[in-house]
Order: structure tokens, then C-alpha cells, then sequence
């Protein structure tokens, strides 16, 4: 593949529509085959979200839960 086309394909992707961050890395996923990370990353986003509503007004019925 010559400069010219690595540069002329280089412009496409540049001025292409740019997606997200979850598309990316869905994408990502898609294209590594490393599907055994979504339930991770899955895992620690709740527990986030978990730590998050902790100090706020939900914090009651979130310790019923356990």
C-alpha cells in the first residue's frame, strides 16, 4: 500500500461519523473476540453505581438489598 492511499484512507476515517465510547468499545469487543470482558466491566460499573448511590438518599433501600 503506498503513502498516498494510507494518507487518502487516513482522511476518510478523520472526517467519518465518530461514535461513542460504548460503541467503541463494542466494537472493540466485536473485533478481538474478547467477549469475556463485557460481564467484568459490567461487574464494576454496578458495584460503581452501587458506591455512588451510597451516600445519597437511596442509600436505605440499597442495604435491604443485602
Amino acid at each position: 500500500m503506498s503513502e498516498q492511499d494510507t494518507e487518502k484512507e487516513f482522511l476518510q476515517a478523520a472526517e467519518g461519523e465518530r461514535s461513542g465510547l460504548v460503541q467503541e468499545f463494542f466494537d472493540f469487543l466485536k473485533d478481538n473476540k474478547k467477549w469475556w470482558l463485557a460481564p467484568i466491566v459490567a461487574a464494576i460499573l454496578g458495584l460503581g453505581l452501587l458506591v455512588l448511590l451510597g451516600g445519597t438518599a437511596a442509600a436505605p433501600f440499597i442495604y435491604t438489598l443485602f
